[in-house]
């Protein structure tokens, strides 16, 4: 009888899986994942899903699982909750390999692998949480949030994997980046804050945080711009050192897009789609913020 051990097929699937190779695929896999259960997300609450299941960890009590009388509401709830299983999968396949590399190479890799982990047993809590409240418009926004950092922590878990060397820049200008950085966060927070007193609640039943969506429009726009400012600052001085300025010039493409999304769908009552599109572009701005804090280094 072969013994397990002996078996070459043994070492060459573990290398295959979690090999030095594999660190890269991981790594592009959790942020691309992270954006979409975003967007997962926000098919739940957009279609009316989001008491789909109406209890938490079961689905239905007495089942894990979704039944036929929560109809496709229950379907929708239900394949987004599997699809954090799907990034738990990817997050334990990513430490693993981190773990299999020599420690002098672990740089940069081991924290974020490790609180990417975490941090999605603790975007399931949050999404229990909000489940068990109802659907409470602050609960929902916070996990937003989360979804947010952890799609930061998965851009620098990329930049590491992806080995480019640094922009040298001054002091002066990596102040302006975070700055700008700042900014950003603030438009996507003013931005949740708006989603919680409009429409598309999740569930038809579903009170929202009473504020002003009119005026909170108009206070989402004010950062939005100020960032669209800082951003094209960023690219004058750019060029007039001649530096590279693709990144930048994304960056601005999604600002420019977000900002016309945005305005397009308050013009059409909120529509669904363009709504769904307008949290992609969010989590689309998020990675691409945080890749500009990373690309640019201080030169000494």
């Amino acid at each position: 009888m072969r013994n397990p051990r002996n078996d070459p097929k043994g070492p060459i699937l573990i290398d295959f899986l979690f090999g030095r190779a594999r660190v890269k695929l991981y790594s592009w896999a959790s942020l691309v994942s992270q954006i979409l259960i975003v967007v997962t997300g926000g098919a739940v609450r957009l279609t009316g899903s989001g008491l789909g299941c109406p209890t938490w960890p079961e689905c239905e009590p007495g089942s894990i699982t979704n039944v036929p009388e929560l109809g496709i509401h229950g379907v929708i709830e239900f394949a987004n909750r599997l699809l954090t299983f799907v990034l738990l999968l990817i997050a334990l396949f990513t430490f693993v390999t981190v773990l299999r590399l020599p420690k002098n190479e672990r740089l940069g890799y081991f924290w974020t692998s490790l609180v990417l982990g975490l941090g999605i047993v603790a975007q399931a809590v949050i999404g229990g949480i909000t489940v068990l409240t109802g659907l409470n418009s602050w609960i929902v926004g916070a996990h937003f949030i989360v979804s947010g950092a952890l799609i930061a922590v998965a851009t620098v878990l990329v930049w590491h994997a992806r080995n480019r060397p640094f922009e040298a820049v001054t002091k002066s200008f990596k102040a302006h980046l975070s700055l700008t950085y700042v900014v950003g966060i603030l438009t996507v927070v003013i931005g949740v804050i708006v989603t919680g007193s409009g429409p598309h609640a999740g569930d038809a039943d579903t009170p929202r945080n009473g504020l002003n969506s009119y005026l909170l429009v108009h206070v989402h726009s004010y950062p939005a711009y100020a960032l669209l400012a800082l951003v094209l600052l960023q690219i004058i001085y750019l060029v007039r050192l001649k530096q590279k300025v693709f990144s930048t010039l994304v960056l601005l493409a999604a600002i420019a897009a977000q900002g016309l999304i945005g305005l397009v769908q308050s013009w059409y009552g909120l529509p669904i789609a363009l709504v769904a599109l307008h949290m992609l572009g969010a989590s689309v701005l998020l990675s691409l913020l945080t890749n500009q804090l990373l690309v640019y280094r201080v030169s000494k």
